[in-house]
């Protein structure tokens, strides 16, 4: 099991992992098509993202969760 303390490092990494490999599919499967290849096309454009994606995930959080608390009532 994983310490509680990485509990935000995990968040940020599926978040992003997941995040990054629904956009650059979606990204992938219109720009290239449905063809043979495609889905090696998806991978790289996947992994070339998932490592921007995750430090900037690590990055931007905390600043936006502090956005999010001074936007949403304390009730």
């Amino acid at each position: 099991m994983i310490p509680k303390k990485f509990g935000p490092m995990l968040f940020s990494l599926l978040l992003s992992g997941l995040m990054s490999l629904l956009v650059s599919g979606i990204a992938t499967f219109r720009a290239a098509g449905v063809t043979d290849g495609v889905f090696a096309l998806w991978m790289s454009a996947w992994l070339a993202a998932w490592l921007i994606a995750f430090p900037t995930v690590m990055l931007v959080a905390p600043f936006t969760q502090k956005i999010v608390g001074a936007l949403v009532t304390k009730t």
